[in-house]
């Protein structure tokens, strides 16, 4: 009794074992991982001022573009810097001026796989364009934008800026109903821009503000500027879901090296040998078994 309960354990086990080492015998002899998930990082961007603006000379014909930037950073970076400067060689002389000055100036971008995060802060600022180089085209306390983009939540986007600022001298109070006009005669006119944070459902974006500027200095040699600036812009774009890594379908040939002419003709592989070695092995060690079995019955 006892040596027959234990033989139909042992046989049945023989051949558990070997049948189960057979099925997984590619994966174990070969050393091919199993299917991992891969994901891409997520994008993010920051700047503390950006300008688009053309300089037209007043002894000549031409206009000089002024397309500068502070602290324009690309995930995964940071940046401070409190002063920006410029040279045009027609415009005084080709020293540098100043363009921006402030207390603080700050752009970061941060990108993972499960978030990404652009963050702007400029605090007491003064912005200046060629031709006036003592009157303040904008002046601003504190402003504050951030892009923030996390797997698994919706894109948010917000800026923080004063309820005021200084614009060609005179102050002037920001309405969320649409642009603020300001025109100072003899200078020229600006209108701001409060700009309404862009979200879609895998991006945001934030800008505090958004000068378009058409001013008339004479000055310096500068008959007018014109273009826009941009304060204080922050950018995310979502991290990728992960993809499963999957088998090639069927009738794709695997890349690399050229195939054996002797294993091509019957769809076999180089790994061939290997596995009929193992799956001789686990027989053999399967058929001990049995016969082990069986001597104790």
């Amino acid at each position: 009794m006892n040596s027959t309960s234990f033989r139909m354990p042992a046989r049945r086990l023989a051949t558990v074992a070997t049948a189960t080492a057979l099925a997984a015998g590619p994966a174990a002899l070969t050393g091919v991982s199993p299917a991992h998930a891969t994901g891409d990082h997520g994008r993010a961007s920051a700047a503390v001022l950006r300008t688009g603006l053309d300089v037209s000379l007043l002894n000549k014909s031409v206009n000089v573009p002024l397309a500068v930037s502070l602290n324009e950073v690309e995930a995964p970076q940071s940046a401070e810097k409190t002063t920006l400067t410029a040279r045009l060689d027609a415009v005084d002389g080709g020293r540098p001026f100043s363009v921006l000055r402030a207390e603080a100036a700050r752009a970061s971008a941060t990108a993972t796989a499960t978030k990404a995060e652009g963050t702007t802060t400029l605090a007491h600022a003064r912005l200046h364009v060629p031709g006036l180089p003592l009157l303040s085209l904008i002046e601003v306390e504190q402003v504050t934008s951030r892009a923030t983009c996390e797997v698994g939540k919706a894109p948010v986007a917000t800026t923080d800026l004063p309820g005021s600022v200084t614009v060609l001298g005179k102050r002037v109070k920001l309405t969320a109903g649409g642009p603020t006009d300001v025109t100072v005669p003899g200078v020229g006119e600006v209108r701001l821009d409060l700009s309404n944070p862009r979200r879609t459902a895998r991006s945001a974006a934030a800008t505090a503000l958004e000068l378009r500027v058409s001013v008339d200095p004479l000055k310096l040699n500068v008959a007018e500027v014109d273009g826009t600036l941009t304060l204080a812009e922050a950018t995310c774009k979502t991290p990728g879901p992960a993809a499963e890594a999957s088998d090639p379908p069927a009738g794709t040939k695997p890349q690399g090296a050229p195939a054996e002419a002797n294993l091509a003709e019957t769809g076999g592989s180089s790994a061939a040998p290997y596995l009929v070695g193992g799956a001789v092995a686990l027989l053999a060690g399967g058929g001990g078994a049995v016969f082990l079995a069986r001597r104790r019955g």
